[in-house]
């Protein structure tokens, strides 16, 4: 009995079509299992988030439960400080760090392919690499906003203080600051203050979760004071004053500082590529004329 091999490109072609469709029919409903997000209290995630959020709902659905609550924690944390509390929860964040490994694999992948040759160690640093790009993002933006706070937190104690010492309320005066005052994330910050006073809750408590939020020793102080005047039934634009004349000279303080760190930071760069390149240029002619007159 002969066996017919016009036969096996058929049986082969037909073996990737039917491997094909079961591929097709157990991602569709895979896909399909995950419920729909609602998002109507939930502000939108970032633009680099968005390009790639159905894969970061995927993987939160199927293996955001295997995180540990300490680092769901942690990292929770750090997505409130970075103002992104109502736009991405820390599964997402840390289904995005998996995508980005993938992304940057398969790009060494094609490297190694179209370049033929096979870096494997480079290929483990590429990837490692993507994994830690969301956390090198994220603190890159909690540092900026620290920056931002920071700059432009005594100009809108100097409203606050302008507005009360006019005869205006607390409130009434943030609600001017937040109407002249510069965006950034102090503006954002007093917004979602006001926005939880007119929704019933305690302006002590809101300010004291605007403190929680934003993590820093200059609101911390900012908030207990306000509360404590307000307690005992305080003036509070001397408070307001002075925590502005404090907030102020300590951002003078900083610029003094890092004016003082330019030149150490400089010394480096000095030493590794402005000395040589200086000297190659003043040495290579006298080196010339020395040769010259040897010879």
């Amino acid at each position: 009995m002969q066996t017919d091999f016009r036969l096996i490109p058929t049986l082969v072609a037909l073996a990737l079509g039917v491997s094909f469709a079961a591929f097709t029919w157990i991602a569709s409903r895979a896909l399909s299992d995950v419920p729909e997000e609602d998002r109507m209290y939930l502000d939108p995630p970032p633009v680099g988030f968005r390009l790639v959020w159905w894969p970061i709902r995927w993987l939160t659905f199927y293996f955001g439960g295997l995180l540990s609550a300490r680092y769901k924690q942690r990292l929770h944390l750090k997505l409130r400080r970075a103002g992104l509390e109502f736009c991405l929860s820390p599964e997402q964040f840390f289904a995005s760090r998996i995508i980005c490994a993938a992304i940057a694999t398969l790009v060494a992948l094609w490297m190694t392919t179209t370049f033929n040759f096979r870096p494997w160690v480079g290929m483990f640093c590429l990837a490692l690499l993507g994994f830690s790009y969301p956390g090198i993002w994220l603190a890159d933006r909690l540092a900026f906003r620290r920056r931002d706070l920071l700059k432009s937190l005594p100009f809108f104690l100097d409203i606050i203080t302008l507005c009360v010492e006019a005869g205006l309320n607390l409130q009434g005066a943030m609600n001017q600051a937040v109407l002249r005052g510069p965006k950034g994330v102090m503006r954002d910050e007093i917004q979602k203050v006001l926005r939880d006073a007119r929704a019933g809750k305690q302006r002590a408590e809101a300010m004291r979760a605007m403190a929680e939020r934003l993590g820093e020793a200059a609101i911390t102080n900012l908030v207990t004071s306000l509360i404590q005047a307000e307690s005992v039934g305080m003036n509070l634009g001397p408070v307001l004053r002075a925590q502005a004349e404090q907030r102020r000279s300590e951002r003078f303080l900083r610029a003094e500082k890092l004016a003082m760190e330019a030149p150490v930071k400089m010394l480096l760069p000095l030493i590794a590529f402005i000395f040589p390149c200086t000297f190659i240029v003043l040495g290579f002619p006298i080196v010339m004329k020395l040769m010259t007159i040897g010879l």
